[in-house]
């Protein structure tokens, strides 16, 4: 991994060792390598009960009866639950629109919605009783698809509606609508001397984290209850769930549990409340644990989209305007799906300079799967159109593919769509540059010296599908922007408390947090950041929950940025009130403690010229020194809604792509054999950390460029492969290599110049692996996963 920029203002000699900087090891890691990790799924009470959620069948019907009598005589059942016995008068929840049900209540509107709940004491009995509940289900026509939903005298998949999006939507089915128009596009495009279109299918993609969704929920003497989870937003969660059980918040505490992967799919609420409702009812522990198939319907997914693009461009390589429609469809229920919406709106031209721009984005209710959160968020699936189109207009023009984008690429200084400026750097020329520099691998890598190939250096692999026969290479290219942080004036702010004390002799600082360690490596960050700012070498991570104010959700690559700056700042507060305990007790003693800028390194107070005043010990003594804050990023705005004007994003991050693949074109297999990476990353707190995180992000975009795909029956709009049999991730044996190039350009606006890193790899690698086999059969390829037939035709 090659690191290159400008330095942030931290000496790397002076610090405490184990910093900012270093690739500090992850204290979790150990556990997870070698099976020790307790994750949510391992949580035991000696007295539990197991809960069990039965699911609808049909993807859109009334329920004309329940009945939980055969379920209820079931021996070993504790509770049966439906709608009627939920306890408050609140039987919604939604992380923004309060739409969907906690369980159903007249109506299921998609395949697997929960309808009613069971609590046994082994989860072989509660599953077989929710087998035994019988429900007479009267089927309704779905609404699968734009035209479906749109259409006149459509069904409305939510009758009466009365959100805050409600007003401004052209119908009742369409969840959020957001334009961006800048300039005239139509006038731009009559001065086009080339002009290309195209409409793109993305496909829903699963988040497929490896650890299922559970939790255990304990009932409290007070009346409240404990709950144990795996989770993205501990204090969203909570939010949700206390008005659904008819307690005040502070009687529902939250503590994370082992988490095995999240990418957005934990975000909404799972098994929280039903946990819950079944711990209350039973006064009895409940445990949930969701098998895969349960999983599949329990989360949401990213949103499929269809897009339809125009670009226009002059015979020097000038981008003249760009027009689309963006349609995604959210599924039964909004979820996210209007933050989504206003992310592919604002995002949706890519990181290009633009002056005429006219785009729609859409989100659409439907009976299909819901769809939220998933890492990219809306960005993805524009990237993957409009890098497609900058090809496009390349080829007609007779233009070097990456020579074209970066002929248009934006810079420090340029103007968005939405009429923001970007004020930090944005690279995105140097990106490309680097992608492209980079020695390409050999060809015909199957080739050895014995007499039979090495097979799994060929498409299809160990399947033993080819031997080299019609395989051709292809490379391709392409580069994404992804904004870091909430946006559109959504208060992001996260809360961190810090002491400091000593414990055997040394200072230790404490820090506690709520941020969702989700496998991203914050807890290691949070003692990185505590270690650069207070000096010592020992830093304990508490575990998070709801005792301390909220980190905000682990999503949109904030956390770094965010509770990374709460934590700053609580550990800037108390090395001032540690140095005025010193003040106090030895300053009259050395004038310095007045005089010069003091510092805490290597468990010492320190002048800036290098001198010890003190050892922290003896300037703690007996006392320990503890703060709580916030920290905000500066404000955004919400875009305009009738242009999409205004300062929506805090910050943007870049990441290029280039792809080497080679396809077999008689069978239609491709195999990747290198996802080269170059991202600007403003500064990499642990640089191991970030390289991992560009390589999981590259990984995830391979998966939906070539076979991740949800697939829903446009029928039925039923679900026809939830289990990881028919639902393809990719894994070790289909992952190619992943170089890395890390550029550290601060952004002075950030905490130590850094900027969000997860999400932005994960934009272009899929439309640079889709250039790549376009190249190599000449094929035009408009829709992801790309499928054997889609290359052979068949």
């Amino acid at each position: 991994m090659g690191v290159t920029g400008d330095p942030t203002g931290i000496d790397q000699d002076t610090r405490t060792r184990g910093g900012i900087g270093e690739s500090a090891p992850r204290p979790d890691g150990v556990l997870k390598v070698t099976g020790e990790f307790a994750y949510s799924s391992d949580m035991w009470h000696e007295d539990m009960l197991w809960g069990h959620t039965l699911r609808s069948t049909p993807a859109h019907a009334e329920i004309v009866s329940i009945d939980i009598a055969e379920a209820l005589a079931t021996p070993g059942v504790h509770a049966v639950l439906t709608h009627d016995d939920l306890p408050a008068a609140v039987k919604n929840y939604g992380l923004e629109i309060q739409d969907t049900p906690v369980l159903a209540r007249g109506k299921v509107r998609h395949h697997g919605e929960p309808v009613a709940l069971v609590a046994a004491d082994h989860p072989e009995t509660a599953r077989r009783a929710a087998a035994r509940i019988r429900i007479d289900y009267r089927e309704l026509p779905v609404v699968t698809d734009e035209a479906s939903a749109l259409a006149p005298g459509a069904p409305l998949v939510h009758e009466h509606r009365t959100d805050h999006h409600a007003g401004h939507v052209p119908h009742p089915n369409i969840v959020h609508r957001q334009p961006v128009v800048r300039g005239d596009a139509e006038a731009a495009a009559a001065r086009a001397d080339v002009v290309v279109g195209g409409e793109y299918v993305f496909g829903m993609q699963d988040q497929a984290f490896l650890g299922p969704e559970s939790g255990l929920a304990v009932p409290a003497e007070d009346g409240g209850v404990d709950l144990y989870v795996a989770t993205q937003w501990l204090h969203a969660d909570r939010r949700q769930i206390a008005p659904v059980l008819g307690l005040p918040e502070d009687k529902v505490r939250m503590t994370l549990s082992g988490v095995g992967g999240a990418f957005g799919g934990r975000e909404d609420l799972s098994m929280q409340i039903h946990a819950c409702l079944l711990a209350l009812r039973t006064g009895r522990p409940v445990k949930m644990v969701y098998n895969r198939f349960e999983s599949f319907f329990g989360h949401v997914h990213r949103h499929p989209a269809r897009l339809r693009y125009e670009h226009g461009a002059t015979r020097d390589g000038r981008l003249t305007h760009v027009k689309c429609r963006i349609v995604l469809d959210g599924g039964a229920y909004a979820s996210s799906s209007p933050a989504v919406v206003g992310n592919a709106a604002s995002l949706g031209v890519g990181p290009y300079v633009v002056d005429d721009v006219d785009i729609e984005a859409v989100a659409l209710y439907t009976n299909n799967p819901p769809c939220g959160a998933m890492r990219g968020f809306g960005a993805v699936q524009a990237c993957f159109a409009y890098e497609a189109q900058m090809d496009k207009l390349a080829a007609e023009l007779g233009m070097d593919p990456v020579e074209f984008r970066r002929i248009n690429a934006m810079e420090q200084g340029s103007v968005l769509p939405t009429g923001q400026i970007v004020d930090s750097p944005a690279p995105v020329a140097e990106l490309l540059r680097r992608v492209k520099a980079r020695a390409l691998p050999p060809e015909r890598q199957w080739e050895t010296a014995g007499e039979r190939p090495d097979v799994r250096a060929l498409p299809g692999g160990l399947s033993n599908t080819t031997h080299g026969e019609g395989v051709v290479r292809g490379v391709g290219y392409a580069v994404g922007i992804k904004n870091v942080g909430f946006s559109e004036g959504f208060d992001d702010y996260s809360t961190a408390r810090v002491r400091i004390e000593v414990v055997g002799g040394e200072p230790v600082a404490v820090v506690h947090t709520a941020m969702a360690e989700v496998g991203q490596g914050g807890v290691t960050v949070h003692a990185q950041i505590a270690r650069t700012e207070l000096g010592v070498a020992r830093v304990t991570v508490q575990p998070a929950d709801t005792r301390v104010g909220s980190a905000g959700s682990t999503s949109a690559s904030r956390q770094t940025y965010v509770t990374g700056g709460a934590v700053k700042h609580a550990c800037e507060a108390v090395r001032e009130k540690v140095l005025e305990l010193g003040r106090r007790r030895f300053g009259p003693y050395h004038p310095a403690w007045a005089t010069a800028e003091l510092l805490l390194e290597d468990g010492k107070v320190v002048t800036d010229g290098g001198e010890v005043l003190a050892a922290l010990a003896d300037v703690l003594g007996g006392e320990s020194v503890e703060a709580e804050l916030e920290w905000r990023h500066r404000p955004t705005e919400p875009f305009d809604l009738r242009t999409g004007q205004g300062n929506g994003h805090v910050q943007y991050s870049f990441a290029a792509h280039r792809a080497v693949v080679e396809v077999d074109t008689e069978l239609g297999l491709v195999k990747v054999v290198e996802l080269a990476c170059a991202q600007d990353v403003g500064k990499a707190l642990n640089p191991l950390s970030v390289e991992g995180q560009i390589q999981g992000g590259t990984t995830q975009g391979l998966g939906i460029a070539v076979m991740e795909e949800i697939v829903v029956d446009p029928v039925t709009a039923k679900v026809r492969n939830p289990s990881f049999t028919d639902y393809l991730i990719p894994t070790i044996l289909d992952t190619p290599a992943i170089p890395v190039d890390v550029l550290e350009l601060a952004d002075d606006h950030a905490p130590y110049g850094l900027r969000g890193v997860g999400e932005a790899p994960t934009l272009s690698s899929t439309p640079a692996v889709l250039a790549a086999i376009r190249n190599a059969t000449g094929l035009e390829l408009n829709r992801t996963p790309v499928r054997p037939e889609h290359l052979t035709g068949t």
